[in-house]
């Protein structure tokens, strides 16, 4: 069977582990298994992985923890979260932090096996613009969003890091400066799992604010809302 990529696992239950692990392998993927963040760290330095399924409620170091650490690196990969939390809040948290799709437990294999799928699709897919695809960097006012440290740069100097949520909402939204994107646009261009959920709805307004924030632009200078659309970012872009 054709292999189709490299799954590390990390969830502390062993026979959740065991089992994800013999029904991915059975669809020719590569199964690496961890029961918490020491071995998940140990796991990558051997390896790096196409795809991390986590548990988002760990004893020791929980998942919303180790999300913020991998996000934190540069081409750190998809991320699927696996909670038993049913409080709508807790999901919110782990796709702003920079989670890219969510599974509640419990949950069928066949489910996740679909999600999997889905996220390394859009995962490999290539923008349409070829110029920030290329780039190393881009400018917009007095700031430079620097795609391979992830992070903004302000034009006295001042360095703000952002999530990886945060990341991929700015890049988004600069890979389309002065197109007004809707928020269903902005959860499928942020978020694999997309859809029009009132929770990933309220996601997305708070990463917008919080974004503001950090730009210095609370009221909307850059990131413009466009009533009844959507946002915008009111700016032109230079790529290089």
């Amino acid at each position: 069977m054709e292999n189709t990529g490299h799954l590390l696992i990390v969830d502390d239950d062993r026979d959740i582990r065991t089992l994800l692990a013999e029904h991915l392998k059975n669809f020719g993927y590569e199964v690496t298994t961890a029961d918490g963040g020491g071995e998940m760290r140990k796991a990558l330095e051997k390896r790096a992985a196409d795809l991390i399924v986590l548990d988002l409620n760990m004893p020791k170091e929980d998942g919303l923890t180790l999300i913020r650490e991998l996000r934190s690196k540069p081409n750190s990969p998809p991320i699927i979260m696996l909670t038993a939390r049913a409080e709508p809040i807790d999901r919110i948290v782990g796709l702003e932090m920079g989670a890219d799709d969510y599974l509640a437990k419990p949950f069928e294999p066949r489910e996740l096996l679909a999600r999997i799928r889905s996220v390394m699709r859009r995962s490999a897919q290539m923008p349409s613009n070829l110029e920030p695809l290329a780039a190393k960097r881009a400018h917009f006012g007095e700031w430079t969003l620097d795609f391979e440290h992830r992070r903004l740069e302000a034009s006295e100097g001042r360095v703000v890091m952002l999530s990886g949520s945060e990341f991929r909402l700015v890049r988004a939204l600069v890979d389309h400066s002065n197109k007004v994107l809707s928020r269903e646009q902005l959860l499928t261009l942020v978020s694999p799992r997309g859809g029009t959920g009132d929770s990933l709805d309220r996601a997305i307004d708070l990463q917008v604010s919080r974004l503001r924030q950090k730009l210095g632009s609370e009221t909307g200078a850059l990131i413009r809302t466009v009533r009844n659309e959507g946002y915008v970012l009111a700016a032109p872009v230079t790529f290089e």
